[in-house]
C-alpha cells in the first residue's frame, strides 16, 4: 500500500524557514535535489539514512519530523498506539513501499534526547546495504525474527532478545521471513 509520506510538509517548512532552496539542502545533507524534492512533495516513502543528514543539515533531531504540539511534561502513549505512525523505506533509496513502520512513543515530548519507537519490521528481498549515522540504539524484539547486519557481524534476534550498539558502525535491520516488531530506542546527538 503506498501511502502519502507526511514528512515532507516538514521538511519544507523548516527548509523554507531558514531560507535554505531545495539545492542547497540537497548539498548540506549529502543527497540529490531529486530526493528532497520527492520528499517534500510526499512522492516517496523515505529511507531512515537521508532523514539523519537533512535533521543534520537542518539543525534539528530526527524527531522534530515526527512532533506535533510539543509537551514539557511526561507524554503517555497507551497500549503503544501512537497517533504518529511513520512508514520508511530501509535503505530504498526510490522506493514507493514502506518496510518499517515507525510508531512514535514521544513525539509530543519537547527537548528529548531519546527517539523511542515501536517498528512494525516487514521483510524485503534483494541486498541489505549498511548505514550508520552518530548516536546509539536499543532493539527488543516483541514479535517475530529479525537479522542484524552491524560491521562484519551479523546478529539473528527473536522475541525477547535484544542489543544495544553504536551506531557510527554501518549497519542494517530487517525481518528474516514474516513479519516483526520491535521495540527501538535511538539516541542521535544533535
Amino acid at each position: 500500500m503506498s501511502v502519502k509520506n507526511p514528512l515532507g510538509e516538514k521538511i519544507s517548512q523548516l527548509r523554507q524557514s531558514r531560507e535554505m532552496s531545495q539545492e542547497e539542502l540537497a548539498k548540506a545533507s549529502n543527497n540529490d535535489v531529486e530526493l528532497i524534492d520527492k520528499l517534500e512533495n510526499g512522492a516517496l516513502v523515505p529511507s531512515l539514512t537521508p532523514l539523519f543528514n537533512i535533521a543534520r543539515a537542518l539543525g534539528v533531531r530526527l524527531g522534530t519530523f515526527l512532533d506535533d504540539a510539543p509537551q514539557n511534561g511526561p507524554v503517555l502513549v497507551k497500549s503503544g498506539k501512537s497517533k504518529h505512525v511513520v512508514r520508511f523505506s530501509g535503505k530504498c533509496s526510490n522506493c514507493k513501499e514502506s518496510s518499517l513502520e515507525f510508531n512514535s512513543l514521544a513525539a509530543d515530548k519537547q527537548d528529548r534526547h531519546m527517539e523511542p519507537f515501536i517498528i512494525d519490521v516487514h521483510p524485503q528481498k534483494g541486498e541489505h546495504p549498511l548505514s550508520s549515522h552518530e548516536g546509539e540504539e536499543f532493539i527488543y524484539v516483541l514479535e517475530g525474527e529479525i537479522e542484524i547486519l552491524y560491521g562484519k557481524e551479523t546478529y539473528n534476534l527473536e522475541a525477547g532478545d535484544s542489543i544495544y550498539y553504536d551506531s557510527v558502525v554501518p549497519h542494517d535491520l530487517h525481518a528474516v521471513d514474516e513479519d516483526a516488531r520491535i521495540m527501538a530506542v535511538v539516541y542521535t546527538p544533535y
